[in-house]
């Protein structure tokens, strides 16, 4: 038997593994622990015929619009302001177009919540 220390959310545990020679099967099998639920998606609107989706990249909250709705915007121009970690963080346009907002200042988001559609 081998034995290996496995690192857990700062824990350590010690684990053995039973060394097994090529070819042996074992015939006991092992109960596995359930997967966590997945945790429901929000509901993103669809995107209009040709709109690209602007997706969060990550948890946060929406602290402030750089842009009016319906401005026009290039392409790596800020759009939003994300706060994730007490850190503001600027959302950019990964394209040209008109933006149409999908979320509002204040709301909490995930990561690939749909926060706007440049078309």
């Amino acid at each position: 038997m081998r034995k290996f220390i496995v690192t857990i959310d700062g824990k350590n545990y010690e684990v053995g593994v039973e060394e097994v020679t090529a070819g042996a099967v074992s015939a006991q099998p092992v109960a596995a622990a359930p997967a966590p639920a997945a945790k429901a998606a929000a509901p993103a609107a669809d995107a209009p015929a040709g709109g690209e989706k602007l997706l969060s990249p990550f948890p946060g909250m929406i602290k402030q619009l750089l842009v009016e709705e319906g401005a026009t915007v290039k392409k790596d121009q800020p759009v939003l302001v994300l706060e994730a970690m007490k850190m503001d963080n600027d959302i950019t346009s990964p394209c040209d177009g008109k933006i149409s907002f999908k979320t509002a200042v204040g709301n909490n988001v995930e990561t690939n919540t749909l926060l706007a559609v440049i078309g």
